[in-house]
């Protein structure tokens, strides 16, 4: 639901309907299989960076009423703040993850490690990525430095 840079809030009020289901066909046709036919996403992060959004879903179709997007802008900015926080925190106990450390879905090296378990198992992209995951998951290690292993050949995902 984050556009593009413009860190703006995004609000499609009726899944259902156009302008909303042709913005985003396969997303409203699930969300509202889900329940939910509107959509309210405030971005989070600053001036330096996204983190990701904060998304407020509704049964029925509609505006947020001016207190509500206030609200949600209130939050959306604590998230931020929390999140801040949490990133310069004191260092966790050895064998400890954070939940930052854990959200590194999104390395390079995760993508190219996704494409060798792939290709070596023959699995689609969707199952080559939950096979790294596990395997981080049962190894108390993060994405990133299982992806880093398989890449540098010091791990076999095969052996799974």
């Amino acid at each position: 639901m984050y556009e593009g840079w413009l860190r703006a809030p995004v609000f499609a009020t009726d899944l259902t309907r156009a302008p909303d289901s042709r913005r985003w066909p396969l997303f409203s046709v699930q969300a509202t299989r889900a329940g939910a036919e509107a959509v309210f996403s405030v971005p989070l992060g600053s001036a330096r960076g996204a983190l990701g959004t904060l998304d407020l879903y509704r049964g029925t179709a509609g505006s947020l009423g001016g207190d509500h997007v206030h609200t949600a802008l209130l939050v959306a900015d604590a998230l931020t703040l929390t999140v801040a926080a949490l990133d310069h925190a004191p260092a966790c106990p050895d064998g400890v993850v954070t939940w930052m450390e854990g959200a590194e879905s999104d390395r390079e090296e995760v993508h190219q490690a996704t494409g060798k378990v792939m290709v070596h198992l023959g699995v689609s992209v969707g199952e080559a990525r939950l096979r790294l995951r596990a395997r981080a998951f049962a190894e108390g290690r993060t994405s990133t430095e299982v992806a880093r292993a398989i890449i540098d050949h010091t791990m076999d995902i095969r052996s799974d």
